[in-house]
């Protein structure tokens, strides 16, 4: 199957990166190469690195960014190896780098990958195909206590116990083996009138198995700081979310490190030193145009967040306790 998916906010995300000239760059979530190719054609001159834990996605960006043989690195890595990946590559520092967080439309429509739930497959799920926890693994090994915490922190199902239940009842009899087996136990736990409510009645508790399988939130918090502590003064962090878990934990961190002083509001002068490590460039996401909307109905839930790692906004501690 040809590796398809078009980039989201594709436009928005290469401009707030700022390319220069000769700066190294690097793409978390290679993917097809879309946001790769846009950083590689902004000037001839600067590099990027590319990492994506998918080898699917490092041979299909091979294929596309071949234009720019000897400007690109391809690593078939996680994001949150950041710091390691930098390090083996003799690579002290880099100028920004751009996050596509979630499943691509190539996983999606790709039935054998298991991650969706209209098409029928053996349940997988798994971004990395060498990692050894798969969705069927969660599905008939988790008990019903772990489904049901899952299903509700991060799928937000309110039918979470119903449906863990279900599954647990169901798996007694034989393991639960394809997606369409799951969706017809996740159809016969939800009651007839919440299932004609708000979209698939799958989708919730796919997406956080798939979570589950690849801990996606797990890495999150502790790859930002990873990606700020290896960017340039000046450099830029953008980061594109698709549903509110990941976006929450994006927007938390991003508060975090903009943050100075935390002394109580009564001392009289800074004791603590903390200053800001970043400058949040939108205090509000940048979400997709409707022309983007109309084209690619996949980024209706699509947010991009940029920081700005500089000095310049290394504000004295003191002086922002004296302005409170």
């Amino acid at each position: 199957m040809e590796f398809k998916h078009i980039s989201v906010l594709f436009g928005e995300s290469i401009d707030a990166l700022n390319i220069k000239p000769n700066g190294i760059y690097a793409d978390g979530t290679l993917g097809g190469g879309g946001h790769s190719h846009g950083i590689l054609s902004t000037n001839d001159s600067c590099r990027l690195i590319g990492i994506d834990q998918d080898k699917e996605a490092i041979a299909a960006a091979k294929e596309r960014l071949k234009e720019f043989d000897g400007r690109v690195t391809f690593v078939n890595r996680n994001f949150s190896e950041i710091k390691d990946i930098l390090s083996e590559l003799d690579i002290d520092e880099i100028d920004g780098a751009v996050l596509d967080l979630g499943v691509s439309s190539y996983q999606l429509d790709n039935a054998e990958r298991g991650f969706s739930y209209m098409h029928d497959a053996a349940l997988d799920m798994r971004m990395n195909t060498s990692s050894p926890k798969s969705a069927y693994d969660v599905v008939n090994s988790y008990s019903c206590e772990e489904l049901m915490r899952i299903f509700y922190d991060y799928g937000e199902e309110k039918w979470s116990k119903r449906i863990a239940e279900f599954i647990c009842e169901k798996r007694k009899t034989k393991p639960v083996e394809t997606t369409f087996e799951l969706v017809e136990i996740i159809k016969a736990a939800i009651p007839k009138k919440a299932r004609m409510e708000g979209g698939h009645p799958a989708k919730r508790v796919f997406q956080a198995i798939r979570i589950e399988v690849n801990n996606e939130l797990g890495i999150l918090e502790n790859a930002i700081k990873d990606f700020v502590s290896s960017i340039k003064s000046g450099g830029r962090l953008a980061i594109i979310t698709f549903h509110s878990l990941e976006d929450r934990i994006v927007k938390k961190t991003f508060q975090d490190l903009a943050r100075g002083c935390t002394c109580p509001k009564e001392f009289p002068v800074c004791v603590c030193g903390k200053k800001p490590e970043i400058k949040i460039i939108s205090r509000k996401p940048i979400l997709p145009s409707e022309e983007e909307l109309e084209h690619n109905s996949r980024s209706k839930s699509a947010k991009l967040r940029i920081l700005w790692n500089t000095e310049i906004w290394h504000i004295n501690c003191r002086n922002s306790m004296m302005n409170r």
